[in-house]
């Protein structure tokens, strides 16, 4: 048997390969061949493990098809397509009604526990064996692994457009406006703050050097728009449908797909999966919707934006107001209460005031009331009105462009869950699911920031989705594990952790049982995603403080302070490093 979720292996470059044009045809062959039989299995005809199999099913009276791959001619290119549709290189590879089990364990063990007996009666009558609601990283990760698996797989995924009109195309919230062209921005004001500190390093150069905004955001577009056409090139290779249209349960195991011309298109599955993920806030004052934009309209603003106000302290804010600054803009950001809830507030506060050195101003304690245009043009003039949260001070200033960045509602109303009688957290929107991400409703499955207290993280909800996949048609058992998930924050100063925050630590485990296992790790520095990346692994393996100290560091890098910590908080020593 090969070890579980083991790839299976390329070809060396002396051997010879299949053209794409028969390989293709070959897939499509075997994809009858599980599609067109009740039980499929490929076998060998010497192996003992294929004859233990083979003499189950017929113990249980069940007609089954046999391929012999030691006695066809492209047995072995049979294998190796077989390893790339189930990420198995071993026989037997068993399918019954589609559904992938594994090979002969994994057989059994289904027999034993009756899954198998299960599989065997099923008939389905449906379009499809899963639909998947949402093509974000989460919805097509999980899209793309259920094909793989043999499963026949729809997308449904629509954008509505933001008030501003902006729209865009497969990927979700991540590759077209969050992630990617965050990071993307967030270069592209470290490139600015490195020439301006490349001078005292000896660079001399007397031309003035301006950032062109248009410039910038054309080559996000760019690269944003071929990672739309090779996720559509991904579920075409892959045999998945993809229905750019609206999806809308109308009753148990149906759905109503409208386009964008509002023609409306019925398809029915025997599993569904939420993958929607979430939308901007708005605040509900006079001229929000009218006037403001959100982060779904900020990375393919066709103009630079300006004086610019963001309002909201969430990491999208003080992210956007990061390289807003970075590329030479006039920015504030308007914070009711505190930075970055939910984070390290000794963190959040370090990130603030690094930002306020470095010339973004702070609004502290106030919240707008309104917002009203004074003048059209790109960009025009907007006065905001706000007023404290701590006594009856109101204030007033005129912007190019105002940011809502107050948090994201889920996309989950107004799809037909009522009609079904999936529960959802009416405040929120947010789905409870088990630990299997299943919902109330047993063929219906969530993942993603929808989710009711997990992580809003573009790879959890992609692990999710894979793992999701191989457990209704893989025979696999694997959950998604949330504890301990890396994430980093890209202000100007990044800031990377992973685990608890201090005021979490102290809760949970009470301040005298701080200083032993780690259970929470913060960085504020350059690179602190790649540096946080590294330990977040060794925190998954159980990382001490002794072992940190057993570690020697790398030198000079900004990772090595955590091999030498020998100073305590409690203690009030000062930290700051004094040569090697």
């Amino acid at each position: 048997m090969s070890l579980p979720g083991r790839r299976g292996r390329q070809p060396s470059p002396g051997t010879s390969r299949q053209s794409s044009e028969a390989r293709e045809k070959l897939r499509r062959r075997l994809l009858g061949l599980i599609e067109g039989n009740r039980v499929m299995i490929f076998s060998k005809s010497y192996c003992p493990h294929s004859t233990r199999v083979k003499e189950l099913f017929s113990s249980l009276g069940v007609e089954c098809k046999i391929l012999e791959l030691d006695q066809v001619d492209d047995g072995a290119n049979v294998q190796e397509v077989l390893s790339e549709i189930t990420n198995q290189r071993t026989v037997p590879n068993i399918f019954v009604n589609k559904v992938h089990m594994g090979g002969c364990d994994q057989t059994f063990q289904a027999h034993q526990s009756g899954l198998l007996q299960k599989l065997l009666q099923e008939n389905s009558a449906y379009d499809y064996d899963l639909i998947v609601i949402g093509g974000g990283s989460g919805g097509l990760a999980c899209a793309q692994e259920a094909a793989i698996l043999g499963k026949k797989v729809m997308v449904l995924d629509f954008v509505v457009p933001s008030p501003q009109g902006t729209t865009w195309g497969l990927g979700g919230t991540c590759v077209n406006v969050g992630c990617v062209p965050k990071k993307l921005m967030h270069q592209a004001a470290l490139l600015g703050q490195a020439l301006s500190d490349s001078r005292k390093f000896g660079w001399e150069y007397s031309q003035q050097v301006k950032h062109n905004w248009k410039t910038m955001t054309e080559a996000i577009q760019n690269h944003i728009g071929s990672l739309n056409w090779s996720y559509r090139l991904s579920l075409r290779k892959k045999a998945v449908a993809y229905v750019n249209s609206y999806g809308e349960f109308v009753e148990h195991h149906k759905i109503k797909a409208t386009n964008r011309k509002g023609q409306e298109t019925y398809y029915t599955a025997a599993k569904f999966v939420i993958a929607t993920g979430e939308r901007p806030r708005y605040l509900g004052i006079q001229g929000d919707k009218e006037y403001c934009i959100t982060s779904d309209d900020l990375f393919s603003l066709p103009y630079c934006p300006g004086k610019t106000l963001v309002i909201g302290a969430s990491y999208v804010a003080l992210e956007c107001a990061g390289f807003l600054a970075g590329v030479g803009l006039d920015v504030t950001i308007m914070v009711r209460s505190i930075l970055l809830r939910g984070f390290d507030q000794e963190m959040a506060e370090k990130v603030g005031s690094y930002m306020e050195q470095h010339g973004v101003k702070f609004l502290r304690k106030f919240i707008p009331v309104m917002v009203q245009q004074l003048e059209k043009g790109s960009p025009g003039k907007l006065k905001v009105v706000a007023k404290s949260t701590e006594g009856p001070e109101t204030i007033e200033e005129v912007y190019n462009t105002v940011l809502l960045a107050i948090g994201r509602d889920s996309s989950t109303r107004k799809i037909g869950l009522e009609t079904i009688g999936v529960k959802i957290n009416e405040k929120n929107g947010k789905i409870p699911v088990n630990d299997v991400e299943q919902t109330n409703v047993p063929y219906v499955y969530a993942i993603g920031d929808i989710l009711e207290d997990k992580l809003e993280l573009t790879p959890v909800a992609i692990q999710a989705g894979k793992l999701l996949a191989r457990r209704l048609f893989g025979g696999r058992l694997e959950k998604c594990d949330y504890i301990n998930v890396p994430t980093t924050v890209f202000t100007p100063l990044e800031y990377g952790c992973c685990g608890l925050s201090e005021e979490k630590a102290i809760e949970v485990y009470k301040k005298e049982n701080l200083e032993n296992r780690v259970i929470g790790f913060h960085l504020l520095g350059p690179n602190a995603g790649e540096v946080i990346q590294g330990f977040a692994a060794a925190m998954k393996c159980g990382l001490t403080k002794q072992l940190l100290d057993d570690t020697i560091g790398i030198h000079p890098t900004c990772g090595e302070v955590f091999t030498t910590l020998e100073i305590t908080k409690s203690s009030g020593l000062d930290i700051s490093q004094k040569g090697c």
